[in-house]
């Protein structure tokens, strides 16, 4: 079993409860190593997984051994700030990190402002400028007023991390940078007051040094939260109020109430132009709805009565009335902003790596900073310099760009997917899609419409007469008993037959040939229904048991197929689904169906083939109709499977598995459960149903098989820009440290070096949002080969 489904398991036990946090004061990946190294120590914590680039942790606990008030006072011992990360803590999330970019945006002006005529003086007197005001700022006292409310007012914050990284055997940048100022600061205070050489003064470093942190922090923080917009913008979707009509009164009265007092049941009136406040049905009304949040999708849906509504969509045209199907926090927008914030919180393997090395960063730079000091005294016979390269290799190596390389470009990169409808669960499911070369896919609803509609109903003309048909008694008879049966069901197949006998029963009514009444009002009572996973289903009618399935099923069960062999050759040679209903040993009748293939379809499989990428139909359909629709989708013979059972799906997955293949398989994320659960990653197609959505690691909400190459050139996308990153942030300091332990970098241009490091990784994660995913053209598809 692989790691995922020991993971689901894991998840499963009933000790185990998941706390998610904000943690503030967070500064480079060394801090979010040190959260979770001291709370993986802690008895009663199974897993702590801390996301610097999104400011959040979740942690899986025992509640018996540990309380979420004792992790987060475990936090705050560590130096960092921990907020429950809810609906009810957003406003104070929100609150917290503006004050927090707020005071930084301060400090930092405070910061440069103080600095500036040390940096100026000192560049002035390298261009050889003997201006007084340049004497005047290189006296000893006037840059110790200038430099102190930085060093240890401003620059206070790299103290207390720093002692708290201390404190908790994990050493941070803060460390560093709060070493590498105070070695300049304490050396110009001796130089200038203390007896030393006072043209040998290093303020301005130290000042410098700190203001250049800062800006890059600042700039930092403000793409950080640009990282963060799909979750935003997904979240500014949510309607805060609702029109909530009171039935009770005449002319549909309504009031305005808050979205959190909706529950389900409740009849809201929309307006164009407004937001869908819940996952509902139009009870009134005809509009068009602008689905594009939920699928991807530009052009807006018609909408009338009975159709479905989601959370967060668009009314364009026309005023609804909607009967609620679900409360605000059960809604699918709920649902999509929970699975992206999980997503955007999670880990790629491939961090794993930077994690690492993150862990013995600091302790090897401060002793190659060490080194540097005591060889360039010995080189250079002075400590002055000597302190200066060691500085500015205390000041270069921030493992910040490290720590940021992979996070972000998983926050921009699942947002980028969300915005297109493809939800994906976690950075390791982000990180598979790139690696799969091979794609089983589903026929029913993932090739094929999913929408599938009878074509033909017959009767065993063995056990009725031909020329009385399906609209005599005996004919009506049997229908209702097939859609008795079928209603227990929740096939796509199944629906068509329900909707066929409905449909059916109102022609009858209209025709004068059937009473009134409903088809639903006057199906017979079914008892001992069974799902035949796989084949069909039965159930017992008036004593009498039925079954209902593909002819396959019939065989199996010994009933003479005789009577209706000709119809069932006629029908699956066209490409329809036959289905058939038999009383005890007894065939009665058949139905045809047929599922349109999607338009896409033939595209995105010549896309995919294209890419070198291996793919196959596995359907539980019968071999003619799986031909019949390989043909349209330009697939071959040997690249399809039918006559299928779940458990025939999950064992193909198996052996290619076995052969060394990774596989992606795409299912509707119901009966397609055991084979999504063991391929390396599972994918469904459809609506964003619930267990669609808790069942796979990628959903697909427009159930349009042109996202999958959509799907895999985003995970191509976000893997070339982690691996950019990370190249980028590792090169940097294998070229910067040496550069700096040689001397051939100031500390001031180490800090700004060290500063837009991090900038840079952040910047080229957020050109994801540039990425083109629609790269592909249209291929014509090759017809069947015999």
């Amino acid at each position: 079993m692989r790691k995922r489904e020991e993971e689901r398991v894991l998840n499963d036990r009933s000790e185990h409860a998941f706390l998610r946090l904000a943690i503030t004061g967070m500064t480079c990946a060394n801090c979010s190593g040190r959260i979770e190294r001291v709370l993986g120590r802690k008895a009663g914590i199974y897993r702590a997984n801390v996301n610097l680039a999104s400011k959040r942790g979740l942690f899986e606990y025992d509640p018996t051994q540990i309380t979420p008030e004792a992790i987060i006072a475990h936090i705050e011992k560590t130096g960092f700030g921990a907020i429950l990360d809810d609906k009810a803590h957003q406003a104070v999330l929100q609150s917290a990190e503006a004050k927090a970019t707020e005071k930084m945006r301060w400090e930092l002006i405070i910061s440069a402002i103080l600095s500036a005529p040390m940096l100026l003086g000192m560049i002035a007197m390298m261009l050889g400028s003997e201006a007084s005001w340049v004497h005047f700022v290189h006296l000893p006292w006037v840059q110790l007023l200038l430099t102190t409310p930085i060093q240890l007012g401003i620059g206070a914050r790299f103290y207390r991390a720093g002692w708290a990284s201390l404190r908790a055997k994990a050493p941070s940048m803060d460390l560093l940078v709060a070493m590498g100022t105070t070695s300049a600061y304490l050396y110009s205070f001796y130089n200038g007051f203390l007896g030393g050489d006072p043209t040998h003064l290093y303020f301005e470093s130290s000042a410098v040094i700190i203001t250049l942190i800062l800006l890059g922090k600042y700039f930092e923080e403000r793409a950080k939260n640009r990282t963060g917009e799909a979750i935003r913008s997904l979240m500014s979707l949510q309607a805060q109020t609702a029109l909530r009509i009171d039935p009770s009164q005449t002319g549909q009265y309504y009031i305005e109430v808050p979205i959190d007092a909706v529950v389900e049941g409740d009849l809201l009136l929309v307006h164009p132009g407004k937001s869908i406040p819940v996952d509902g049905v139009v009870i009134s009304g005809h509009s068009t709805v602008d689905e594009s949040m939920l699928t991807g999708e530009s052009l807006p849906v018609d909408k009338g009565e009975e159709d479905l509504l989601y959370s967060g969509t668009l009314n364009q045209s026309g005023a609804l009335v909607m009967k609620a199907l679900k409360r605000e926090e059960e809604s699918t927008l709920s649902k999509i902003i929970a699975l992206v914030n999980e997503a955007q919180g999670s880990k790629a393997p491939i961090q794993q790596l930077a994690d690492q090395i993150s862990a013995i960063f600091v302790p090897a730079v401060i002793l190659i900073a060490l080194v540097t000091l005591l060889i360039s005294r010995i080189v250079l016979g002075e400590w002055g310099d000597a302190i200066m390269h060691s500085v500015a290799v205390l000041v270069i190596a921030c493992p910040c760009a490290l720590g940021l390389a992979t996070p972000t470009a998983i926050m921009v990169g699942t947002g980028v997917g969300a915005r297109q409808g493809i939800l994906i669960k976690n950075g390791e499911a982000l990180e598979r899609v790139a690696k799969c070369r091979t794609i089983v896919l589903d026929k029913t609803g993932t090739i094929t419409a999913g929408t599938p509609e009878v074509k033909h109903f017959a009767l065993n003309p063995d056990v009725f007469d031909p020329n009385l048909g399906a609209s005599t008694d005996a004919g009506e008879k049997i229908l209702k008993i097939l859609v008795a049966l079928e209603s227990h069901s929740e096939h796509p197949l199944a629906k068509a037959i329900v909707s066929y006998g409905d449909q059916e029963v109102t022609r009858q009514q209209e025709a004068g040939q059937s009473a009134a009444g409903s088809n639903s009002d006057s199906l017979p009572i079914v008892e001992n229904f069974q799902a035949l996973v796989g084949a069909g289903l039965t159930g017992i009618i008036e004593g009498d048991t039925y079954f209902v399935g593909s002819p396959r099923l019939m065989a199996a069960r010994n009933i003479d197929l005789t009577p209706l062999a000709p119809l069932i050759e006629q029908h699956e040679s066209q490409g329809e689904t036959v289905v058939l209903m038999s009383r005890e040993d007894q065939l009665m009748a058949l139905v045809a169906i047929a599922d349109p293939v999607k338009e896409s379809s033939a595209g995105a499989i010549a896309h995919l083939k294209a890419r070198g990428i291996k793919v196959l139909m596995l359907t539980g359909d019968n071999q003619r109709t799986a031909e019949k629709i390989a043909c349209e989708v330009g697939l071959n013979r040997d690249e399809i499977r039918a006559e299928l059972k779940p458990e025939d799906k999950a064992a193909i997955i198996s052996e290619l598995q076995q052969s060394g293949e990774r596989v992606a398989m795409v299912g509707d994320g119901m009966n397609d459960a055991p084979a999504l659960a063991l391929a390396d990653i599972g994918i469904a197609m459809g609506t964003g149903t619930d267990i669609a959505m808790e069942s796979s690691d990628v959903t697909i909400m427009n159930g349009d098989l042109s996202s999958l190459p959509k799907m895999i050139t985003l995970s191509e996308g976000t893997m070339r820009k982690i691996r950019q990153n990370l190249f980028w942030a590792f090169i940097y300091n294998v070229i910067g440290i040496p550069f700096a332990a040689l001397g051939f970098l100031s500390p001031i241009l180490a800090g700004g070096a060290m500063a837009f490091s991090s900038v840079s990784v952040l910047l080229n994660s957020l050109s994801l949002n540039r990425l083109n995913l629609d790269r592909f053209r249209a291929h014509t598809p090759k017809k069947l080969k015999d």
